[in-house]
């Protein structure tokens, strides 16, 4: 019965010493729900090396990573468009999460300056959703008649200038 119990702990001990805390909360890449309103934005999201991740339509659910390198956490930038509406950009940040301390405890020196260093679980993504409201361009509101637009005469040819309606 103590042999067991020796057993059990040598084998949870080991366990603890190979693992990292974040690794073991944080297994592969974050889920991020992105979402804009209207829906129907295509999103490019891009990395901090500026280089193409993904293209997806919203709604939907983009799996990051984030690790970029041994000891350094990845950032992404989001770009949303859509005909007749701005161009809008969101950033992805990065910050330690709480459970890397608990290497401090449970995972130790190895989990601590390898495993979770290693593996990037030791970063979390912020935010953790994503919903971006998309305005609609100038133009799309000068087409809609909700908008006002301004121009010289001298911009204009002369059929446009018989059309005008002056307005005090």
């Amino acid at each position: 019965m103590i042999l067991r119990m020796i057993c059990m702990v040598v084998v949870l001990g080991a366990a603890a010493a190979v693992s990292g805390c974040a690794t073991i909360v944080h297994s592969g890449p974050r889920n991020i729900p992105i979402a804009s309103t209207p829906a129907g934005a295509k999103v490019s999201i891009y990395d901090r090396s500026n280089s193409l991740v993904m293209t997806n339509t919203t709604p939907f659910v983009a799996p990051l990573n984030t690790k970029f390198g041994y000891f350094k956490s990845q950032t992404y930038r989001l770009v949303f468009d859509m005909p007749g509406y701005d161009r809008a950009e969101i950033n992805l940040d990065s910050s330690v999460s709480g459970w890397y301390f608990g290497n401090l405890v449970f995972g130790g020196v190895i989990g601590m300056l390898i495993v979770d260093p290693l593996t990037g679980a030791m970063y979390n993504l912020t935010p953790e959703k994503i919903e971006q409201s998309m305005s609609a361009s100038q133009a799309q509101l000068i087409h809609n008649g909700q908008g006002l637009l301004i121009i010289l005469a001298s911009q204009t040819t002369q059929h446009e200038r018989d059309d005008m309606v002056r307005v005090n």
